[in-house]
C-alpha cells in the first residue's frame, strides 16, 4: 500500500469516527450512564428517608448475603434474600423449560404447514404482543383465581368439591410467566425449524432410526441455535419480571425485581437495591456469555 493510499485510509477512518461520535456519546450516556450511577450508589450509605449518603461503604454488598443484628452486631445469613434469589432463578428456569416443551411442538407444527397457513399461525402467535403486559397478566388472574374460569368449570363438571388455591402462589407466577413469554420461545424455534432440511428425517428413517433417535441425533442438534436463542429470550426477562409476580404472586411470593422495587420504595435502602440490581445484571451477563459460548460452539461444529 502506497503512502497516499495509507493516508487516505486513515483519513477515512478518522472521518467515520468523527461522524459516529455523537451517536456513540448518546449511547454511552443513555446506556452506561444510568448503570454507572447504580454502581456508585451500591458503594454508598443509605439515607434516612431514601436517597444515599456520600460515604464509601460495602454494607450493601455484604447485605445481599448477610444481615447485621441491631443488638450485638453479629452477622447472619440473609435467608429472605437468598430465598428470593432462589425463587427467581428457579421460576425462571422452570418458565424456560415449560416454554420450550410447549413452544417446540408448536413451532414444528407451524413450520410444517403450507406457506399461507404458516403466515396466519405466526400472526396468531404475535397477537399477544399487541396487548399490554398488565392486561395479559390480569387475564391469567381471571382464569386461575378461586372464582375464575378454571375453578368454575372444574366445580361444574364435578372434578373438585372446593376451589383449588392457585392464585398468589409460585405456581400462579410460573403459569403467568410461561404464558407471557411463550411467543419469545416459539419465534426463534420457528426460524430454526423453517431452515431444517426434511430430507434428514427420511435419511434417518431409512437407516432404521427410531423416532427418539431421530429427535435426539438429528432434529435437536440442527435446531440447537433456535433452542438456545429462545431459552435466553425467555430466561432473561423472566429473571427480572416485575408485573407478573406482583399480580399473581402477591406480596409473599415476590421475585428479585419486586424486591429491588421494594428497597427503592418502602424499604428506603437505595444502596442495597443498587447492589441487587448490579447482581441481577451480572447473572444476565453470565447467561448471555453462556449463550455466546454455545452458539460459537454450534457454529464451529457446523463448519
Amino acid at each position: 500500500m502506497s503512502a497516499s493510499e495509507n493516508l487516505t485510509r486513515k483519513t477515512s477512518i478518522k472521518n467515520a469516527w468523527l461522524l459516529s461520535s455523537p451517536a456513540l456519546v448518546i449511547l454511552t450516556l443513555a446506556a452506561a450512564g444510568p448503570l454507572l450511577i447504580v454502581l456508585v450508589y451500591s458503594f454508598l450509605l443509605p439515607g434516612q428517608y431514601g436517597n444515599v449518603k456520600w460515604g464509601f461503604s460495602l454494607d450493601a454488598w455484604v447485605g445481599i448475603f448477610f444481615t447485621k443484628d441491631i443488638f450485638d452486631g453479629t452477622y447472619q445469613m440473609a435467608d429472605a434474600h437468598l430465598s428470593i434469589f432462589w425463587r427467581s432463578i428457579k421460576l425462571s428456569i422452570l418458565t424456560t423449560l415449560i416454554s420450550l416443551l410447549i413452544g417446540f411442538p408448536t413451532a414444528w407444527f407451524i413450520a410444517t404447514r403450507s406457506p399461507t397457513m404458516r403466515t396466519f399461525l405466526l400472526f396468531l402467535i404475535t397477537i399477544p404482543f399487541w396487548t399490554n403486559l398488565l392486561i395479559r397478566t390480569f387475564a391469567i388472574n381471571q382464569i386461575i383465581r378461586n372464582e375464575g374460569l378454571l375453578n368454575t368449570l372444574l366445580l361444574k363438571v364435578g372434578l373438585i368439591q372446593n376451589p383449588i388455591e392457585m392464585i398468589y402462589t409460585d405456581f400462579a407466577v410460573l403459569i403467568g410467566m410461561a404464558y407471557v413469554y411463550l411467543p419469545l420461545m416459539v419465534l426463534p424455534l420457528f426460524a430454526s425449524i423453517d431452515r431444517f432440511n426434511m430430507s434428514f428425517l427420511e435419511a434417518g428413517y431409512d437407516l432404521y432410526a427410531t423416532r427418539w433417535q431421530v429427535l435426539r441425533r438429528i432434529i435437536i442438534p440442527v435446531t440447537k441455535p433456535g433452542i438456545i436463542a429462545g431459552s435466553i429470550l425467555v430466561f432473561i426477562p423472566s429473571l427480572g419480571a416485575y408485573v407478573t409476580p406482583r399480580l399473581l404472586g402477591g406480596g409473599k411470593n415476590m421475585m428479585i425485581g419486586n424486591f429491588i422495587e421494594l428497597l427503592f420504595g418502602q424499604g428506603r435502602n437505595w444502596p442495597l437495591g443498587a447492589a441487587l440490581s448490579i447482581s441481577l445484571l451480572a447473572v444476565v451477563m453470565a447467561a448471555l456469555l453462556i449463550y455466546v459460548k454455545f452458539a460459537n460452539k454450534g457454529n464451529s461444529h457446523g463448519t
